[in-house]
């Protein structure tokens, strides 16, 4: 029982790390406070993400001429302002402006941390933060499984064997309740600025283009475009594994990536994990999705019940033979298929 626990909580923290930080080493962050580390991927452009052991989002903390535009606000307005205080690590220029990725509770719950300046995201981003943001699926999800987390970590506790074990769980959870508190302070605060197709930001020397290019994780996803530095950040659209599906539009997925494809970059900076640098990872994506959605698709025109589906597709000829949708990613995919739009 002693090592099932202690892999257990080790398993957790590692878990938590890798949400937190992808695969990157000590060595590749160019500046870390107590909050937050940080990492210059060109030019001034810093990808940033929290040192807690918690599910976050990456930022993109972007340092021009005279001010700073941020990507993403991150879960809480607590981890949003610990973001808005290491940003002095770096530069003393003012924060002038917010973008969102897009609207989920991981990315954009941070937002009212940044009231006093505008915050620029897509009109579907707007529409789903200004009307029942804390009734959305995703989100509901998010502080269930905060209390599952807490109930699973107080079992552990009770089963510790040695005061080191239980000592280590305790610190963990203690950290995660106080994680998890967190979110009753959170009033959702949509954007105010918001754009369809194309918008594009202009600060000193540096072009930042924010683009729609299609659905895909979200109905309103934008990229971050930075022709000069040839980089783009994808929030969720793309990252180094397939994306939460449960508000995705599967269907659409690879053609939207297509149009991703049309941008002049050679660098991806994700929502989550490290920065990509082999581009393949896009057709990976596309070919994954593709696959998906006709198996899934099989399944529904067979009479399968969602709750069967996950498990009994075979992905085996693609990049990601072991991702297997959940039951939500196969009730959306179903409920695609039903009533398209």
């Amino acid at each position: 029982m002693r090592h099932a626990i202690r892999g257990t909580i080790r398993a957790v923290l590692a878990a938590a790390t890798v949400l937190a930080a992808g695969s990157l080493s000590a060595q590749d962050w160019s500046t870390t406070t107590d909050t937050h580390r940080f990492m210059e991927v060109r030019n001034g452009i810093w990808l940033t993400q929290t040192t807690a052991q918690v599910f976050n989002s990456n930022s993109l903390v972007i340092v021009n001429d005279e001010d700073v535009v941020v990507v993403d606000s991150h879960v809480t307005p607590a981890r949003a302002r610990a973001l808005i205080a290491a940003i002095p690590a770096i530069t003393d220029k003012p924060v002038t402006a917010l973008i969102n990725s897009h609207f989920h509770w991981d990315h954009a719950h941070g937002n009212q941390e940044f009231a006093d300046i505008p915050i620029i995201g897509h009109e579907y981003t707007r529409m789903k933060m200004a009307t029942a943001p804390l009734e959305e699926p995703t989100y509901v999800s998010g502080v269930s499984g905060n209390a599952r987390t807490l109930e699973r970590l107080a079992e552990q506790i009770e089963a510790a064997e040695d005061d080191e074990e239980r000592g280590e769980l305790e610190a963990y959870r203690s950290m995660f309740a106080a994680h998890a508190a967190d979110f009753d302070e959170i009033d959702p605060l949509p954007p105010d600025v918001t754009m369809n197709e194309k918008m594009t930001l202009f600060r000193g020397g540096r072009e930042i283009r924010i683009i729609f290019v299609g659905r895909a994780h979200t109905g309103g996803d934008i990229v971050v475009h930075f022709p000069q530095d040839r980089l783009v950040f994808t929030g969720d659209m793309l990252f180094g594994r397939p994306s939460f599906l449960g508000d995705g539009y599967v269907d659409e997925w690879p053609e939207t990536l297509e149009n991703l494809k049309a941008l002049d970059f050679d660098l991806v900076v994700p929502g989550h994990g490290p920065p990509l640098a082999d581009l393949s990872a896009i057709e990976k994506s596309q070919a994954y999705y593709r696959a998906l959605w006709e198996r899934t698709a099989e399944k529904h025109a067979a009479g399968v019940p969602a709750e069967e589906v996950s498990g009994t597709l075979d992905l085996s000829d693609t990049a990601f033979p072991e991702s297997q949708p959940s039951e939500v990613a196969v009730r959306r995919m179903y409920s695609r298929m039903e009533n398209p739009d």
